[in-house]
């Protein structure tokens, strides 16, 4: 090989190994997928949490409206 072409592949291993674009763009795919995942958790627990609350007063409902209340 000629010394320009190791200067050009030389050149180029240097470009590749400071270009942090690609990096950067993953990292931000990941922050977005943790808070997805945070976001699906809280809401399937705030979900739980309605439903519980949604059949206790239906329970009572029924209880009252039968006079056993």
């Amino acid at each position: 090989m000629g010394a320009m072409t190791m200067r050009f592949l030389g050149d180029l291993l240097a470009r590749i190994g400071n270009d942090e674009s690609g990096a950067t763009a993953i990292e931000y795919g990941l922050i977005a997928a943790l808070i997805a995942t945070g976001a699906i958790v809280a809401m399937g627990s705030l979900g739980n949490s309605l439903s519980n609350t949604f059949s206790l007063v239906s329970t009572d409902m029924g209880k009252a409206q039968s006079g056993k209340y």
